[in-house]
């Protein structure tokens, strides 16, 4: 029996090319859970180890757990990269800024 939120995480970390084993060490958790959340009807998840699967995949967590959106977009996407975005440390942020206007002149 599945749920919507192992599928989801099943079907992103294989599109991502990442093991279990891997999937797991990206986001602190264990081998068992990460494989409880995408076999176990219901799974029982905690917030913050779904947080950092939905990291460690490029996607929300809101995303992981809305039964209703089926596929990441870019919505999705660009929400995940922006959080990543407000961790990093101001020189690799200023970085990026210069890569976006360098990439937006050229099209």
């Amino acid at each position: 029996m599945t749920n919507a939120l192992g599928d989801k995480i099943r079907k992103l970390r294989k599109a991502k090319g990442l093991t279990l084993d891997r999937l797991a060490e990206m986001s602190d958790s264990s081998k068992s859970y990460v494989w409880e959340l995408e076999n176990k009807n219901p799974p029982r998840p905690s917030g913050d180890k779904v947080a950092r699967i939905a990291a460690a995949l490029g996607v929300t967590a809101d995303f992981l757990l809305n039964d209703a959106e089926v596929d990441a977009s870019e919505k999705v996407v660009d929400a995940a990269f922006y959080r990543r975005y407000q961790n990093l440390d101001t020189s690799t942020k200023e970085r990026i800024r210069q890569m976006v206007d360098v990439w937006s002149k050229g099209s």
